[in-house]
């Protein structure tokens, strides 16, 4: 998994300590970057405390989204793989009592959508 994989929408799992660094500025005191997944331009980074979502916008991609949930918040999720014809998987958040999902991201029919569900539901289940 790299560049490519990033590129063609598939998760690849970077290092989180390369991320903390970049985002020293927004954790809290004694929370720290436990794993990374980037897709595309945008991240999934799962720390101690919350679920970080990243989304890099415009063409330079500058402009920079930073969407804090905290485990606690999250109520269910789910992953609904791609079928024959589709060509995407989605994972869904629910926060707290929201009657639709919350977040919404879309993962390649052959991306490894399971290991950030598996990365989530470690957080969430605790």
């Amino acid at each position: 998994m790299g560049l490519f994989d990033g590129l063609l929408g598939n998760a690849s799992e970077i290092n989180p300590k390369e991320v903390e660094q970049e985002l020293r500025p927004i954790l809290a005191e004694g929370e720290g970057v436990e794993s990374v997944f980037k897709v595309i331009r945008d991240m999934f980074v799962f720390t101690n405390k919350r679920l970080i979502l990243i989304d890099k916008q415009g063409i330079t991609g500058k402009k920079t989204d930073y969407h804090s949930v905290p485990y606690k918040s999250i109520s269910h999720f789910s992953v609904e793989t791609a079928g024959t014809f589709d060509v995407d998987s989605e994972l869904k958040i629910w926060i707290s009592s929201a009657v639709e999902p919350t977040i919404r991201k879309e993962f390649r029919k052959d991306s490894n959508v399971f290991v950030v569900q598996a990365t989530l539901a470690k957080h969430v289940l605790k």
